[in-house]
């Protein structure tokens, strides 16, 4: 996608947001509480400390997010970068939208000083695992989680 803008969240993309975040949320067949998006929102239009980006298109509409958290480890002065959301919409997908999200997600991260960036997805999205064996080298690591 030639004319594509990334761009940090701004309060007045809430209506372009939306959209792309249900969309990210049923392409997981999950649902949050209407609090939890709100507080959501809020964090990433403030300094609640979640970071986020559009990926806006020539017509001006929002192609795209990509959320992220920066936050200290002990294997590095400089701390990581974790990419907790990605999504792009279905009319997109295909036009490097993703590639260019998560390359820019990078650039964010190195000039905030982190020494990585590392992210996760499920096994069967096969599509995302395609895009994400091209940009970055897959870790050994297996995530265990306690849900609370």
């Amino acid at each position: 996608m030639a004319d594509l803008t990334i761009r940090p969240i701004e309060p007045g993309d809430r209506a372009a947001w939306q959209p792309l975040w249900a969309g990210y949320l049923s392409f997981y067949e999950t649902t949050v509480a209407p609090d939890v998006t709100e507080f959501t929102w809020k964090r990433l239009t403030s300094s609640g400390g979640v970071s986020g980006l559009l990926a806006i298109g020539a017509a001006g509409d929002a192609v795209g997010l990509v959320h992220f958290v920066f936050h200290p480890t002990t294997w590095s002065m400089g701390g990581s970068c974790y990419l907790e959301d990605l999504f792009v919409a279905p009319a997109a997908r295909g036009q490097r939208v993703g590639r260019r999200l998560i390359a820019a997600v990078a650039e964010a991260a190195k000039a905030n000083g982190a020494t990585a960036v590392y992210w996760q997805t499920e096994e069967f999205n096969a599509t995302a695992r395609r895009l994400y064996e091209r940009v970055a080298k897959r870790s050994p690591f297996i995530r265990y989680q306690i849900d609370l």
